[in-house]
């Protein structure tokens, strides 16, 4: 069975950092797709950064500059390094995995979320 989980979220204050970590555990074959997910209370999930298995990486345009994803594949790995910190990045940010449990059999896994909280 494969499991994902999150830390490193917490309270920080505007122009703050603070660094998330990701960590698949289980039996599979292999991870493929790793990314970060948000949702701020009221709005919907969005994609915060994504990283494929060939270390291309995505942001959204409103992190970019400020936060930087990567992986140690060697262990299972992710961390988010976010960077001056603003009020609206305050949100619950979720690890997302694709994971592959045998070789072509893809399935989604989800953190269960870190709140991350910007403010004064």
């Amino acid at each position: 069975q494969v499991q994902v989980l999150e830390s490193g979220g917490g309270l920080v204050q505007p122009g703050g950092s603070l660094r998330l970590s990701c960590e698949v555990s289980g039996n599979f074959y292999r991870i493929n797709t790793m990314g970060w997910y948000r949702q701020a209370p009221g709005k919907q999930r969005e994609l915060v950064a994504l990283t494929r298995t060939g270390a291309s990486t995505n942001y959204a345009d409103s992190v970019k500059g400020r936060f930087t994803i990567s992986r140690d594949n060697a262990k299972n790995t992710m961390h988010l390094q976010m960077n001056i910190l603003k009020p609206e990045d305050t949100a619950i940010y979720y690890c997302y995995a694709a994971v592959e449990e045998i070789p072509r059999y893809e399935y989604e896994y989800w953190g269960q979320g870190t709140q991350v909280t910007v403010s004064q």
